[in-house]
């Protein structure tokens, strides 16, 4: 009945949608609206919310207590990244619901974008983690900075065990990053010291699965500029289509210091999810529960033109398994590498010569991990594995 009452409740929402036979994309589903308009904004509601937040610790144990005004795009990146631990611990077709018993893994999820610096992927760590991108605390970040810090991040979370390549120079290199999510099989004493190592260091995050012998989950960031000042339009095609795989995870983008996380479209309009929201800080329960209400948007998405689009985006995809980074690829090539010239990207089988070499990166050797991360930066900064900036 619960179930029901909601559904009636979200639909009252729909009535600005339009009556449309075009269907709406969202991260790789397609829902059709005059069928199932409930569906749908079950579907984007059950997506994690992240906004502006007041009343947390200050950052750096000096710095500022809310994020308003500055971190829209921090939290667009942690909506990205939480989207993709979904699909690794939940799956994409997992729903919330209101008042529903979640899984344990939803809340460890949610756990790791609370407000306090020993949560690895929180506001704490990643604005403190921009420093060694060049961003003071309180700066707004580009999209492509936002990437640069998730990927650093991602190396002190064992528990995940993410493997997160960010592409340059709009090159996606298909031998790099399966060099980077094969891991090589350890032998077991030696991978038994080391997670006791790792548990005893990560304090919070228990049960630690920090070695894996396979392939490691794939989340692709791909910062673009398509365009100078504006989109330009014959970007438009490809953009859509990427919303359509099902390994999307959307895009980070909007414009100038105004970020939204794009989930899908309808005809020329993209819906996206809005941080631009104060909310107070809230912390998980004594037995490591949290409580959601406020990061699920319950409310119908807001929706913009394409065209006003800022041209500085980066656009997100997940995979699981190398199986679904193989089809990745093939729908690239049949999608978006069909464009003979003024492609959105360019995938290579080898990695070009004229770069530096590939390094997979690798955790920086210092004491703390993700739980306890990050009270001095300036050692972290030494081991730069290779040079990925692009100018926004």
């Amino acid at each position: 009945m619960e179930y029901e009452n909601q559904i009636t409740l979200l639909s009252d929402y729909l009535e600005e949608f339009p009556e449309t036979d075009e269907p709406v994309w969202i991260l790789g589903r397609q829902h059709h609206l005059k069928a199932d308009k409930s569906k749908l904004l079950l579907d984007i509601s059950a997506r994690l919310w992240f906004t502006y937040r007041r009343k947390f610790s200050p950052i750096g144990g000096t710095g500022p207590s809310s994020d308003a005004g500055w971190g829209c795009m921090l939290r667009c990146g942690q909506m990205m990244l939480a989207q993709a631990l979904i699909c690794r611990h939940l799956g994409r077709d997992w729903q919330w619901e209101k008042h529903k018993k979640q899984p344990e893994e939803y809340h460890r999820i949610l756990r790791c974008f609370l407000d306090r610096k020993d949560c690895c992927y929180s506001i704490h760590q990643m604005a403190q983690m921009g420093v060694g991108e060049g961003k003071s605390i309180g700066e707004w970040f580009g999209p492509n900075t936002v990437a640069q810090v998730l990927k650093k991040l991602a190396l002190f979370d064992e528990w995940n065990s993410l493997a997160v390549y960010v592409s340059m120079d709009n090159t996606v290199v298909i031998e790099d990053i399966k060099k980077m999510c094969w891991c090589p099989p350890q032998s077991s004493s030696a991978a038994h010291g080391s997670t006791h190592l790792h548990r005893s260091a990560l304090g919070r995050n228990k049960n630690t699965v920090g070695f894996c012998a396979g392939w490691k989950p794939l989340l692709l960031i791909i910062p673009l500029r398509l365009g100078i000042n504006h989109i330009n339009p014959v970007y438009i095609d490809a953009f859509k289509e990427c919303f359509k795989m099902p390994q999307s995870l959307g895009a980070l983008g909007g414009k100038p210091n105004n970020a939204y996380y794009f989930i899908g479209f309808l005809g020329n309009e993209l819906i996206y999810l809005d941080p631009h929201t104060t909310q107070s800080f809230v912390d998980s329960e004594e037995n490591g529960t949290v409580d959601d209400q406020s990061f699920h948007c319950q409310q119908a998405p807001h929706r913009m033109k394409i065209m006003n689009l800022d041209p500085s985006v980066a656009l997100g995809f997940f995979c699981k398994e190398e199986c679904d980074f193989d089809n990745w690829c093939s729908l690239v090539q049949k999608e978006i590498l069909k464009q003979q010239s003024l492609r959105m990207f360019e995938l290579v089988q080898k990695h070009p010569p004229h770069w530096p070499p590939f390094i997979p990166p690798t955790k920086p050797e210092v004491t703390t991990t993700g739980a306890e991360l990050i009270e001095s930066t300036d050692k972290l900064f030494e081991l730069e594995e290779e040079f990925e900036i692009l100018s926004v």
